[in-house]
């Protein structure tokens, strides 16, 4: 599996979570978090192999259509980025000002 879809279908996962199903969430959680396998999910469940595959990519899609709506995680990643360079400019521009470089330290342990 790509790195880059993982982390962006747990990402989604994080922001969506609660407008899913409890099965989608569970399947999900399991695939994407738990980094279980296709049949130990349908063992689990006592379902086919390829009926959660088919909820998995369902849920995918569903995913991405709350995204392309809400942009939740685009908002997030945006915001994020000018917080960093907001942060960098204060402690390039003001690197002796103790106030407003603990200020920033703290929007830094606020990001995390």
């Amino acid at each position: 599996m790509e790195i880059a879809k993982t982390n962006r279908i747990n990402a989604l996962f994080e922001f969506y979570e609660p407008l899913l199903t409890k099965k989608q969430m569970e399947y999900l959680a399991q695939y994407y978090r738990d980094d279980f396998s296709l049949g130990e999910i349908a063992e689990n469940y006592n379902v086919s192999r390829q009926a959660v595959y088919d909820n998995i990519k369902r849920t995918e899609k569903i995913l991405e259509e709350y995204e392309s709506k809400l942009h939740l995680y685009a908002d997030f990643l945006k915001n994020a980025a000018h917080l960093d360079a907001l942060i960098d400019y204060i402690q390039q521009r003001y690197p002796h000002d103790e106030r407003l470089l603990e200020l920033a330290e703290k929007l830094e342990s606020i990001e995390e």
